[in-house]
Formats: structure tokens, C-alpha cells, sequence
């Protein structure tokens, strides 16, 4: 149904939404003058969806991607329905616990349905907490801390797990005999970084892998890493794990360039959005490898009608999959929507008790993967992908099929 839509308004989006990528992050998506009121004879009032993720601050590539998928999503599915299905309202976090749960407040206020975030881990983990005590169905895009699922029967992910990533770099470094001497920088203070390096050195262990250097750093102490660049260096690691997010990321291989040390770097999806760095020389990335479950460079018919979409309305922006993972979650509640899980009548906590059994049997199809399932704990299944950086652009690497 998807693809369908898609194809549809490929041309018309371009002109339907020049107007979203200067939007504000706490503007309603896919809302007219009167959006309480559906456009189509019959339709019901929307479904408001609200989104909460950093649009300012270190982590804002990832939390203007998701604002940005998600208003796409909503712009495509209240295009193609002929009235407003969904409304979207965005808060910003700053990847801030405290924040993001005024955040959460605020949309609460709002009339907020179903929440769609938050983007990153510790954020989700306190919004979390208490989506649970109100029943309210929470779905993120990008937190990917195993934690932020158990936290509750009403929060699901889009992304996989932290231990999924660790256990598949680990397995894909070692089947490919990347390297023998293993580095690891990740940030103790952060539980996607540490969740991931846990799981990366039991399964690094396992396969025979030595881990000869493990500095970490913490959210006070990052300014500078060249330390534990050098630690890894000196410690003689051919290659270096990096569990963290693409600014700490580029931080890495600009101290490692200055002495002159290239080992492999391999990363997760935290290092997506690395390219867009600002004052980062995007060639010091070159040969960084990284699991990412879609590349904006694919080239079936999904992912590139999604990037055309995505690209006429944000002035030329390339999707990365954060964006990709947003865009997914707006489509899998339609999905809900479509058939007849949910409906605009329903109050929050009617729709969360819905939803919790639709998504537990439902499969899902999107732009980061096709066949899609979540388990009783609200972890998806997907298959993660490893991609090389290549004159700037994600190239799948060896063994991988698009």
C-alpha cells in the first residue's frame, strides 16, 4: 500500500511540501486552519501524533531527521486520503531527560494520541516510564537501548536493540576478518553507546577477538578524544569499535588523522549523519564501515521514491535513517489504521491497549526493511545491514544484498 501511495505523489510532493523543511518543531503537521475538522464527507476527526526528539543541541541531525520523516509520513497520508488522517505536533528535547519530559507534558496538553519518539535512549527511558503509567502507546523511531522496551507494554522501537548491533558487528568483524586487535571508544554516560559495547565484547570474546584497548568517556568529558585515540593506537588496535554518536565519531577520526593512525573504523547507526557534520572534512570518513539498516543510496523502488519525496521537501536533503526510521513509524500506525485497529474516536488509552496487540502479530514492510516483526516486549526484527563510506556517499559492504 505504501509503495502505492508513494508513487502517486511523487510529483505532487515536491510542490505539496516546499514548505516543511522551515518549519517550526513545534508546528502541526498535516493540519489546516480548522484540522479538528476532516475535509472528506464522513471523516472523523485525526489522530494527533505527538513527537519529541533534539532539534537543537549536539544531537539535532537526528531529531530534525525524525520531525522531518514523520511530517513527510503524515503530508503524504492526509494528501492521498483526501482529509486529515493524522495531525502531528513535534517538541524539541535537546536529548535532555528533564527536557523531553516537559516535552511530553506539553503534548499530553495537546490531546496527544500516540507518541511517535522519543529519538534518543536516555530520553525515551524517562519518557517511557511515563508513557507506561498513563497507557500510551509509545513507538520510537531511534532509541535503541534494550531498556527503553522493558520499561513498559506500551513502547515499542523501530530500531533494533543495542545488544542486536553489538552482537552483529562483532560477528560481521569477525567473519570478514576486519581486524584481530580490537579497540573500543564508547561513552559510559550513555546507555545506547554502553549497551552496544557490552554486548560487542561478549560476543568479540566468543569469536576468538582480542580487545586491546577500551577508553571510554563520559557526557562531561568529551570535548577531546584524542586520548583515547592514542590509547587504542598505542595499544597497537588495527581496529576501532566506535559505539557512539557521529559527533563524538568525528571528533575520533580527526585526532586519529593528526598522527596519522588509520586503523578500520567500524561504527552503528548513531555514526549516521557524520557527513553532515558541520566544518568536518567528510574524506576523514572514508573506510569508516557502520550497521545501518537503509541507505539513502539504495536502489529499489521504496527507497527511492522515499528520497525523491524526502529530497523535494526539505530543499534537497538526503534522508538518513533516522528519518527513514520515522517515516516507517507514521506508516505502521496507518497500517494500524487502515485496518481498523484504531480509530480517531478511541482515547488514548483505548488505542495503546489496540495498538499493544496489533503490533505484537502484525508484519510490517517500510523503507528500513521489509517483513517486519516485534516480539512481546515491543523489540523489532529487522535485519541490520554494514555499509563503507565512499567519496561521501554509503556504499554495502562486502557480502551484503541490497
Amino acid at each position: 500500500m505504501k509503495k502505492l501511495i508513494c508513487a502517486t505523489l511523487a510529483a505532487a510532493m515536491a510542490l505539496s511540501l516546499a514548505a516543511c523543511g522551515s518549519s517550526d518543531s513545534t508546528a502541526a503537521a498535516g493540519s489546516t486552519a480548522d484540522s479538528t475538522t476532516a475535509t472528506a464527507e464522513g471523516a472523523s476527526t485525526p489522530i494527533k501524533l505527538g513527537g519529541i526528539g533534539p532539534t537543537t543541541g549536539n544531537n539535532a541531525q537526528y531529531g530534525v531527521a525524525v520531525q522531518q520523516g514523520e511530517e513527510l509520513a503524515v503530508q503524504e497520508i492526509n494528501e492521498a486520503a483526501g482529509y486529515t488522517v493524522f495531525e502531528l505536533q513535534f517538541e524539541d528535547d535537546e536529548s535532555d531527560a528533564e527536557t523531553a519530559l516537559n516535552a511530553y507534558n506539553n503534548l499530553k496538553d495537546w490531546g496527544m494520541q500516540i507518541l511517535l519518539g522519543t529519538v534518543t535512549s536516555t530520553p525515551s527511558l524517562t519518557v517511557g516510564a511515563e508513557a507506561a503509567n498513563d497507557n500510551l502507546f509509545m513507538l520510537t523511531p531511534s532509541a535503541s537501548a534494550e531498556d527503553v522496551a522493558l520499561t513498559g507494554d506500551n513502547i515499542f522501537q523501530m530500531c533494533f536493540t543495542d545488544p542486536n548491533q553489538g552482537k552483529a558487528a562483532a560477528d560481521y568483524i569477525s567473519e570478514h576478518q576486519l581486524g584481530s586487535q580490537i579497540g573500543i571508544i564508547y561513552d559510559s554516560s550513555d546507555a545506547y553507546s554502553s549497551g552496544i559495547y557490552e554486548a560487542f565484547v561478549a560476543e568479540a570474546e566468543a569469536n576468538g577477538l582480542t580487545v586491546v584497548a577500551q577508553p571510554s568517556f563520559t557526557a562531561d568529558n568529551k570535548s577531546d578524544l584524542s586520548t583515547q585515540v592514542a590509547q587504542c593506537q598505542d595499544a597497537g588496535a588495527d581496529l576501532v569499535f566506535l559505539p557512539i554518536y557521529y559527533q563524538e565519531a568525528s571528533q575520533v577520526l580527526i585526532a586519529a588523522n593528526r598522527t596519522g593512525y588509520a586503523p578500520t573504523f567500524f561504527g552503528c547507526d548513531g555514526m549516521d549523519g557524520i557527513l553532515g557534520v558541520e566544518g568536518f572534512d567528510t574524506s576523514l570518513a572514508d573506510g569508516l564501515m557502520m550497521l545501518c539498516p537503509f541507505s539513502a543510496y539504495g536502489e529499489d523502488e521504496t527507497t527511492v521514491t522515499f528520497v525523491n519525496n524526502y529530497k523535494a521537501a526539505f530543499n534537497d536533503e538526503v534522508p538518513n535513517q533516522f528519518a527513514a526510521d520515522a517515516y516507517d513509524c507514521v506508516y505502521a500506525i496507518y497500517q494500524c489504521v487502515q485496518d481498523g485497529v484504531i480509530t480517531p474516536d478511541m482515547t488514548a488509552s483505548e488505542m495503546c491497549d489496540a495498538l499493544k496487540g496489533a503490533f505484537t502479530t502484525m508484519t510490517f514492510s517500510g523503507t528500513t526493511g521489509e517483513g517486519q516483526t516485534w516480539d512481546e516486549n515491543g523489540m523489532i526484527s529487522k535485519e541490520p545491514k554494514v555499509y563503507t563510506i565512499q567519496d561521501g556517499a554509503y556504499v554495502l559492504a562486502e557480502g551484503e544484498t541490497a
